[in-house]
């Protein structure tokens, strides 16, 4: 039955809300309305978000102490890909906040009583699923150039990727592979998790939700990619510090955006 409800929702059917289209000024928009929210609950990031600057240096520190210095790019930027999931409690700030109700930051933990948790928990088990694979390409494509050759330093290493034709090689189908990655995380997200806290419609539903939302507005879809991409690069200075505003602020704005590309499901809720 879990997995049924996983696959169908609540309902026991196969739900597929409708998509709007939209356009950049929709995403302007949501960006100001996301910096609203945070404006209004600043304190939430203490809470939620300073994990990313933490987990970013402890990732910094773990590669280059296990002689994993490849993997420390692919790490720190696939580390976007399972960044919906850590988002998901400012999703519920800002749904709590549009109805009126109380927004204080322990709210953010509401979502363990969602009753969409099973499939919120399918959907985080794939962006994990996604993120494994990515740093496994990772490592088999800096393999396949540097020969699994040993590491002098961390100078050495950044002078043979910057200045020698198999760095370069590298940089190029890395960063090529790591936007494949990107593009499907994107594709299957953009509004899955603030769907699912919405309405219980199941992992499914809410992942062809996603794909038919950027499907139908691939211009705007894709900027919006842009602009995450850029300000989580941002963020990262210094020390992945500035993660703890850019966070949530993409995250409250993600919500706003959903409530863009979504009809809601019923006429006299806030769109």
């Amino acid at each position: 039955m879990a997995t049924f409800h996983v696959m169908a929702g609540a309902s026991g059917e196969f739900t597929r809300p409708e998509v709007r289209k939209i356009g950049v000024v929709d995403l302007v928009d949501a960006l100001k309305l996301g910096l609203e929210d945070f404006r209004e609950k600043p304190s939430h990031y203490v809470f939620l978000c300073l994990m990313y600057p933490i987990a970013g240096v402890f990732l910094v520190m773990w590669s280059s102490g296990a002689n994993l210095l490849p993997l420390l790019y692919p790490l720190m930027s696939g580390f976007a890909l399972v960044g919906p999931i850590a988002a998901i409690g400012l999703y519920e700030i800002s749904r709590r906040r549009e109805q009126g109700l109380d927004s204080s930051w322990h709210h953010a933990l509401d979502v363990r009583h969602s009753l969409a948790l099973p499939s919120i928990v399918a959907v985080g088990l794939m962006l994990f699923v996604l993120f494994v694979a990515w740093l496994i390409v990772a490592q088999r494509i800096y393999t396949m150039t540097f020969d699994e050759a040993g590491l002098a330093s961390i100078s050495a290493f950044l002078s043979d990727v910057l200045t020698t034709p198999r760095g370069l090689s590298l940089m190029l189908w890395g960063n090529l592979a790591g936007f494949v990655f990107a593009v499907i995380v994107l594709a299957t997200t953009v509004v899955t998790f603030p769907l699912l806290l919405d309405r219980d419609i199941g992992a499914v539903a809410a992942v062809d939700t996603s794909i038919r939302a950027t499907l139908t507005n691939p211009g705007p879809i894709a900027l919006w990619g842009l602009i995450v991409a850029a300000l989580l690069v941002v963020g990262t200075i210094p020390i992945f510090a500035g993660l703890a505003v850019v966070m949530p602020i993409l995250g409250h704005s993600t919500w706003h955006l959903y409530r863009k590309l979504i009809v809601p499901a019923y006429p006299n809720r806030t769109p």
